[in-house]
C-alpha cells in the first residue's frame, strides 16, 4: 500500500499540473465540455494505469497529449463502428472517476470548467476561436500543440504519429488557412491597413 501511495503522489506531482492544457485540447477535439471532461478523465485514468511506462526525464506533457489523442481516436472509431449501441464498458466508464470518489470527480469538473472559461477569456474574439475550430482536425491539433502549447516539432510528431516534416507541412498549411479565414477580421481590427 505504501508503494501505491508513493506512485500516486509521484503521478500527481508530474502529471496533474497539465490537466488544464489537456482539457483545453479536448474541448478543441470534441467541441463539447461534458465530452471533453470525460475524455480527459479517461486519458488520466489510462496515464495513471500505465505510469510505470513513462520514461522519467522525457516530456510528460507530450506523453499525456499522446494518450489523450489516442483515447480520442479510439472513442471515435468505437462510435463509428457501433452507432446507436451502448456497451457495458461505456456505462462503467461513466461511473469511474479518477479517485473513485464522487466529490473528487465534481472538484475536477469544476476546475476544468474554470480553466475552459479562462481559455475563452484569453481568446481575443469569437472569430479567432471559430477560425481555429473550423480547421480540419490534423491542422487544428498541430497549430494548437505548436502555437498554443508551445511543444517542439519532435513532441508533436510523436503525439500525432507522423514524421517531423509532416508536422512542419501541416503547421504551415494551418497557418495559411488561418491567414485566409482571418484576413477580413485583421482588416476590420486595424491589423492590416486598407489601401486608399
Amino acid at each position: 500500500m505504501r508503494e501505491e501511495n508513493k506512485r500516486k503522489k509521484e503521478f500527481e506531482e508530474i502529471a496533474l499540473g497539465h490537466i488544464d492544457s489537456l482539457y483545453n485540447m479536448a474541448v478543441r477535439l470534441v467541441f463539447n465540455k461534458e465530452e471533453a471532461e470525460d475524455l480527459v478523465q479517461e486519458a488520466y485514468l489510462k496515464a495513471y494505469r500505465f505510469f510505470d511506462t513513462f520514461q522519467k526525464g522525457t516530456n510528460v506533457k507530450a506523453w499525456l497529449y499522446k494518450i489523450l489523442r489516442n483515447t480520442f481516436i479510439n472513442r471515435y472509431r468505437k462510435a463509428a463502428n457501433t452507432p446507436g449501441e451502448i456497451g457495458y464498458d461505456d456505462i462503467e466508464a461513466l461511473n469511474v472517476n479518477f479517485a473513485n470518489k464522487q466529490e473528487d470527480r465534481e472538484e475536477l469538473i469544476d476546475s476544468l470548467e474554470d480553466k475552459y472559461n479562462d481559455l475563452d477569456n484569453l481568446m481575443v474574439d469569437d472569430d479567432i476561436k471559430h477560425a481555429i475550430d473550423s480547421l480540419p482536425l490534423e491542422y487544428r491539433e498541430v497549430i494548437l500543440y505548436s502555437d498554443v502549447e508551445e511543444l517542439s516539432y519532435k513532441d508533436i510528431a510523436e503525439i500525432t504519429n507522423v514524421p517531423i516534416g509532416t508536422v512542419k507541412s501541416r503547421l504551415n498549411r494551418s497557418r495559411k488557412l488561418l491567414q485566409k479565414s482571418l484576413w477580413e477580421y485583421a482588416k476590420d481590427k486595424g491589423f492590416i491597413k486598407r489601401k486608399k
